[in-house]
């Protein structure tokens, strides 16, 4: 249902889009700005949808959804008691996280056809790919940065692993 609910919400925009002659929102979206918003979106329609969970009100907090009641005013900056949510191009869900963390992790893979001309006939945003699974700090690499650059943390080998054989959804 929350996946669905993107999709109309893309159909809607593009199509007003396309009738004033502009790009799509897929094609004018930058990359991680487009991952953002569709993690955004997810994270409150899955709210919308869950009879459990609900969307975390503390500003960035951590995680993405929490169980609804467990943390004062449904707010927490960094909780255990919810699920990470994460969208990312690649395929098989690899996703950096701004740290390594014991989680529940859902990985949204989602492809944007950008290559068909005119653009006008190119394929909608679509979902190929969707992974919840429970990782633990070692399941992480962290990833070297230089000094400007943000810590992030990837799963390794093993943990990718993990979490791809726990795959709910794949095109």
């Amino acid at each position: 249902m929350a996946m669905q609910d993107v999709y109309d919400f893309f159909y809607d925009v593009n199509s007003n889009l396309a009738r004033k002659g502009l790009q799509r929102l897929d094609d004018m979206l930058r990359p991680a700005i487009m991952s953002g918003v569709l993690s955004d979106m997810l994270s409150a329609s899955l709210a919308k949808h869950s009879r459990v969970l609900t969307e975390n009100r503390y500003f960035n907090g951590h995680p993405d959804l929490i169980v609804r009641g467990v943390y004062i005013g449904n707010a927490v900056k960094a909780g255990t008691e919810g699920v990470e949510i994460k969208t990312t191009r690649k395929a098989g869900g690899a996703v950096d996280t701004h740290g390594a963390r014991d989680q529940w992790m859902c990985v949204f893979v989602y492809n944007i056809d950008s290559q068909i001309e005119p653009a006008f006939d190119r394929d909608p945003m679509s979902f190929r790919e969707v992974y919840l699974g429970q990782v633990v700090i070692s399941d992480f690499r962290k990833n070297p940065r230089s000094e400007l650059g943000t810590r992030t943390a990837t799963l390794h080998k093993d943990g990718i692993q993990k979490l791809r054989e726990n795959w709910i959804y794949r095109l």
